[in-house]
């Protein structure tokens, strides 16, 4: 077993990454950019291929693990660059890690792509972990999956959803999100968004009468919140209190702040991933402005 795990770590970290690869694909797109403009009906195709073909020349490893999701805004990519799939009677395994390519800031591409990269590697050592340990207490079966999904694309913001789905009878689903300002090359943070750290109480509280309301509306849906005149069924410290100072946030397409939590964490395992859309005018007063969230 425990070679079995050495084996597929080694394979893992052996898919190769280009060194190059956002240089690669910006001077390739720009060679094309007066072709692609001759015939606007062929952009999204063209930039496709663009892309794809660039990834193909510089390692046949590195075209197998590359696939790509649609374009967002005119050159800016989001793409596997490593992907790893494993299934034996034990183990099933596929980690796909994202990277960003074409935003023009080859140092915001780097950090990120770099974090991604670590997020899985870690994904997949505590991993191997879990698997030497149940070998230890006489076996099962475990599963990990990891992913990633753009939830929003406009010509301002791109937001990338990683998720983890980590299963051992039953699962449990983990996500992380990235909001990029392609004009200004920054990630969005929760707080960066308000004046003062007030939002957290804004904010949950507004959650807190979306659950209740939720609850009220439909008798399936189940939250760990306190309800007025309703004794808890379970202990207080485990309840929905309040957001975290740096939560799971991310702006939709129209322009508003969405709270995410994961699977477990306010609600039972049945709920899902769980996000609560905050109305603006419950935080305008809050806001540093109106540039992101309207």
């Amino acid at each position: 077993m425990h070679d079995k795990l050495n084996r597929m770590k080694q394979e893992y970290e052996s898919i190769p990454i280009p060194d190059e690869l956002n240089e690669m694909v910006n001077r390739t797109i720009a060679s094309r950019r007066k072709k692609i403009k001759a015939m606007p009906w062929l952009a999204s195709a063209a930039a496709a291929c663009i892309l794809l073909f660039a990834g193909v020349n510089a390692s046949p490893a590195f075209a197998q693990a590359l696939s790509e999701v649609p374009v967002l805004g005119k050159i800016v990519k989001v793409i596997t660059i490593r992907e790893y799939a494993e299934q034996n009677e034990n183990t099933d395994v596929h980690l796909k890690t994202p990277g960003i390519a074409g935003t023009g800031d080859p140092e915001l591409e780097q950090s990120l792509n770099t974090k991604y990269l670590e997020e899985n590697r870690r994904l997949y050592e505590d991993f191997k972990d879990e698997v030497a340990q149940l070998e230890k207490g006489g076996g099962g079966h475990l599963g990990l999956e990891s992913g990633y999904e753009v939830v929003t694309d406009t010509d301002r913001l791109l937001t990338l959803s990683r998720y983890v789905v980590e299963s051992a009878g039953s699962s449990a689903e983990s996500r992380k999100y990235d909001t990029i300002d392609k004009i200004n090359h920054i990630v969005i943070t929760l707080p960066s968004l308000f004046s003062d750290d007030r939002y957290i109480q804004a904010i949950s509280d507004n959650i807190k009468e979306q659950m209740r309301q939720q609850m009220k509306d439909d008798p399936n849906k189940v939250y760990w919140v306190q309800q007025p005149g309703i004794e808890p069924d379970m202990p207080e410290e485990e309840m929905f209190r309040s957001i975290a100072k740096d939560q799971n946030f991310y702006i939709n397409q129209d322009g508003k702040l969405v709270i995410s939590f994961d699977e477990y964490d306010v609600a039972p395992g049945y709920m899902g991933v769980v996000e609560f859309t905050i109305p603006t005018e419950a935080i305008q007063d809050l806001l540093v402005s109106n540039e992101y969230i309207n």
